[in-house]
């Protein structure tokens, strides 16, 4: 008699569907300024989808533009100071 049955899945977690390790956390925390910057100028540009930009609308997107610079700038820096027999 040959048996009838579903193949099941593999009962452990797969790579994807584990939590974020301290290392991974940590990198994210590390990347934070970045990401909220680019989140601001996100922001801006949205406002203005739907309308011709005002001048402060244009100020507001320059600035986050500025703000996202700076911030993987400095992003860019504190990894390079990292890293060792890198830099100056």
């Amino acid at each position: 008699m040959k048996h009838i049955g579903a193949d099941q899945a593999v009962v452990t977690a797969d790579e994807f569907d584990r939590e974020p390790t301290a290392a991974e956390l940590d990198a994210i925390a590390h990347e934070m300024p970045v990401i909220r910057a680019e989140v601001e100028l996100l922001d801006a540009q949205i406002i203005t989808l739907d309308r011709t930009p005002t001048e402060l609308d244009q100020r507001r997107i320059r600035r986050a533009r500025r703000k996202v610079l700076t911030a993987r700038l400095a992003l860019a820096n504190m990894t390079t100071m990292r890293i060792p027999g890198v830099g100056a």
